[in-house]
């Protein structure tokens, strides 16, 4: 069991960068629903990696044990020795609590936010299943028109699905450009953006080499919504426009941070995102091959991730089968 507990904590250092790699390749749901699935089987891969080696650990002590009904002079789990794994469970422990705490304090801001921005909207508070919930694709979300010089606009997930815009934002556009911003936002809670940022952002506290990822996201969710609002309005030159103007007018009078799962299209590297929507779109023969070979590496990262993970579960229930059924043969 040793080696294949260890690969799910060392192959995300090589899967990461691909998975960046191969979302700059992709179009923009795809890109985003790569990271965000790559993110989360890398994230649960690693706590599952972490768990068997603290309950290895932990099984060594007397206590342990006898609960388990196993002996420990029968228990042999893997390659290393007795001694070896009492440092190597503790700092799995504190691993899995650091994880715990970093996802119980992100989930606490994650819901102090969302209430103070529904406060604001003279809405209720959400709830999880009003965040889970997916939204009426034929009910179109409200606006909410904050009165506030400062430019700002952001989608609001919960139930009812929310589009926030203050008055300065309103006012730095013309009416074709609002219909655009309003497109964008509205993309964010059709396609339940803030499912995917969460994600990302609990998967990101799992393991360090994941928190990359959380950035990437959150650019090619911006990219998602982008090229929704280009194909809503018809016009990809006026949906870069809008998003340009509106970054500009929140650059020039910042307004309050917003949630964190409230996604808005001032956010991200703006420049970019106004390029791709302005560049040439027709796939080239050149990128297919980088392409295909991006696919093929995350592909095999995943699947070992994957396979190590089975391999170390089913060789620690053996493990345990076996030291439970020593100690009843030692006695007969």
């Amino acid at each position: 069991m040793t080696i294949a507990v260890w690969a799910p904590l060392l192959l995300p250092l090589l899967a990461a960068p691909l998975a960046r790699r191969l979302a700059d390749q992709l179009d923009p749901r795809a890109a985003a629903l790569t990271l965000a699935a790559t993110a989360v089987a890398l994230g649960t891969a690693a706590l599952a990696s972490l768990g068997l080696l603290a309950v290895t650990g932990l099984l060594r002590l007397p206590p342990a044990a006898a609960l388990a009904h196993l002996s420990p002079a029968h228990w042999h789990p893997g390659e290393l020795t007795a001694p070896e794994w009492g440092p190597t469970a503790a700092a799995a422990a504190l691993a899995l609590l650091t994880t715990t705490a970093l996802a119980a304090r992100t989930a606490h801001h994650q819901h102090a936010d969302l209430r103070r921005a529904r406060a604001a909207t003279g809405d209720p508070p959400p709830g999880p299943r009003a965040l889970l919930r997916r939204p009426d694709p034929a009910a179109p979300a409200a606006l909410t028109v904050l009165t506030d010089d400062r430019a700002d606009a952001y989608a609001l997930p919960g139930r009812p699905p929310r589009i926030v815009a203050t008055t300065g934002m309103l006012a730095a556009l013309t009416p074709p450009e609002r219909a655009a911003l309003l497109a964008h936002e509205r993309a964010h809670l059709t396609g339940r953006h803030h499912l995917l940022l969460a994600a990302g952002e609990y998967a990101s506290a799992c393991h360090p080499a994941l928190r990359p990822l959380r950035p990437a996201l959150g650019y090619h969710l911006e990219r998602w919504a982008d090229e929704c609002a280009a194909a809503e309005v018809g016009d990809r030159a006026l949906t870069a426009r809008a998003i340009g103007r509106a970054a500009l007018a929140a650059a020039r009078t910042p307004a309050a941070p917003h949630p964190a799962l409230a996604s808005a299209a001032t956010t991200g590297p703006v420049p970019r995102r106004v390029r791709a929507l302005l560049a040439d779109r027709t796939p080239t023969r050149s990128r297919r091959a980088p392409r295909a070979l991006a696919v093929l590496a995350l592909a095999g990262c995943l699947t070992a991730t994957t396979a190590a993970t089975a391999e170390a579960g089913h060789d620690f229930h053996r493990a345990v089968e076996t030291a439970q059924a020593r100690p009843a043969a030692d006695h007969d």
